[in-house]
C-alpha cells in the first residue's frame, strides 16, 4: 500500500511487526500521539499487513485500538480480520483514507468525540445512547471548532412563517404528520421541534393510532436543523437539559415501532437521523442523505448516533459523518438506511 500524499500514512500507520505493536500498546506516549492533542489525530491501519499477526496479539490489540482518542481507519480486506471490527471506519484505498483524514484534521476534537460516542451508543439501549450523544454534542458546543464555525457566519434570525410548522391529519387508525415549512426546506426549528415532540407524544399515548406516517411538504423532506438557531442557546449545559426533555428522537423511541417515514429530496442532518428511527422508511428515487455536522465542529445531535448505528452500523455512520458526502437513494437502500425506493 503506497504512502498517502504528504507521507501522512507513514506518520499514522501502526507498525506491523510484533515487537513494535507490543511497544505501542504499552507506550505512555501512544495515547497522546494519536489524539487531537498530539501530532496525529487519526490512526491508519494496514489491515492486510496486520492479518498475519498471531491470534493472541490480535486479540490484545483490539481493545487497544478501540480506546484510541481519535478515529481509527482501516484499509484492506476486512473479511475475517478481527481488527477490522475494532476500527471506526474501513476504506478501500489510500485516496479514500486521505479524504477522511483531511476532514479529521479540520475538526479533530469533533472527530474524536464522534467516534467515542459511536463506540458507546453501539452498546447502549437507545434512551441511554441519546443521553451520551447529547452530552457529546453539548461538549462540542463549548469547543473552539464550533466557535470558529460560528465566527464565519453572519448573524441571522430564524424566519418565522404563518401557520403551524406541522400539518396533522387522522384517518381511522393512521395519523399523518407533515413537516410544513417548505420555504425553509422543512428545517427543524425550535418551533417545529416542539410541535413534533407533541405529535409523537400523542402517538405514544394513543394505542388506537396503529400507524403514524411522517413526510414533508415541498421539494425536500428536511434540510436538517435550522442553522440560524445554531449557537443561540444560553449555554451547552442548558442546551443539553433542553434536549433531555424536548428531543424528537426521544419521543420517537417511545413509539418508533408504529412510525413510518416517507422521504423525498434532501434528508440532511436531522432529516436523516430522525428517519432512521422509523419502522419502515420509504424513499422516492430523488432522495439523498448527508451528515454535515463535523464541518460545524459538531457531531450528529438529533439522534443519529443512535438511529443510524442501528440502521447501517457504526462504521458506515462514522463514514457519513466524517466524509460529509451525500449518498443517493440506491446507496441508502443497499446499506439498509431505507427499506424501499419508489
Amino acid at each position: 500500500m503506497s504512502a498517502l500524499p504528504g507521507d501522512v500514512m507513514s506518520r499514522g500507520r501502526l507498525p506491523v511487526d510484533s515487537a513494535a505493536l507490543l511497544d505501542a500498546m504499552h507506550s505512555a506516549d501512544a495515547g497522546a500521539t494519536y489524539s487531537p492533542l498530539g501530532s496525529t489525530p487519526w490512526l491508519y491501519l494496514d489491515l492486510d499487513a496486520l492479518a498475519s499477526l498471531p491470534a493472541l496479539q490480535s486479540r490484545r490489540l483490539q481493545p487497544w485500538v478501540r480506546r484510541r482518542a481519535c478515529p481509527v481507519i482501516g484499509a484492506g480486506d476486512a473479511t475475517g480480520n478481527p481488527l477490522a471490527a475494532a476500527c471506526d471506519l474501513v476504506v478501500a484505498d489510500d485516496a479514500e483514507a486521505q479524504m477522511l483524514i483531511d476532514n479529521i484534521e479540520r475538526a479533530p476534537l469533533a472527530a474524536m468525540t464522534l467516534v467515542q460516542v459511536l463506540r458507546a451508543t453501539e452498546l447502549l439501549p437507545m434512551t441511554q445512547g441519546l443521553l451520551v450523544e447529547s452530552m457529546g454534542f453539548a461538549t462540542l458546543q463549548a469547543g473552539p471548532e464550533f466557535r470558529a464555525w460560528l465566527a464565519t457566519r453572519e448573524h441571522a434570525r430564524s424566519v418565522g412563517a404563518d401557520g403551524p410548522p406541522l400539518r396533522i391529519e387522522r384517518a381511522g387508525s393512521t395519523l399523518t404528520i407533515t413537516l410544513a415549512r417548505p420555504d425553509r426546506r422543512n428545517a427543524l426549528s425550535v418551533e417545529m421541534r416542539d410541535a413534533l415532540v407533541e405529535a409523537l407524544d400523542l402517538v405514544a399515548s394513543d394505542p388506537e393510532i396503529e400507524t403514524a406516517v411522517i413526510d414533508g411538504d415541498g421539494p425536500d423532506f428536511c434540510a436538517g436543523g435550522d442553522l440560524a438557531e445554531f449557537g443561540t442557546a444560553p449555554g451547552p449545559a442548558i442546551a443539553h437539559a433542553v434536549r433531555s426533555t424536548r428531543l424528537p428522537a426521544s419521543a420517537l423511541v417511545a413509539c418508533c415501532h408504529r412510525v413510518d417515514f416517507r422521504l423525498h429530496g434532501a434528508c440532511i442532518g436531522a432529516g436523516a437521523e430522525l428517519a432512521a428511527f422509523g419502522r419502515t422508511v420509504i424513499a422516492d428515487a430523488d432522495t439523498w442523505f448527508r451528515l454535515p455536522e463535523l464541518g460545524f465542529g459538531l457531531i450528529p445531535g438529533a439522534g443519529g448516533c443512535v438511529s443510524l448505528v442501528r440502521r447501517i452500523g457504526r462504521q458506515r455512520t462514522a463514514w457519513l459523518a466524517i466524509s460529509g458526502r451525500r449518498i443517493d437513494a440506491a446507496t441508502a437502500l443497499a446499506w439498509g438506511l431505507v427499506d424501499s425506493v419508489i
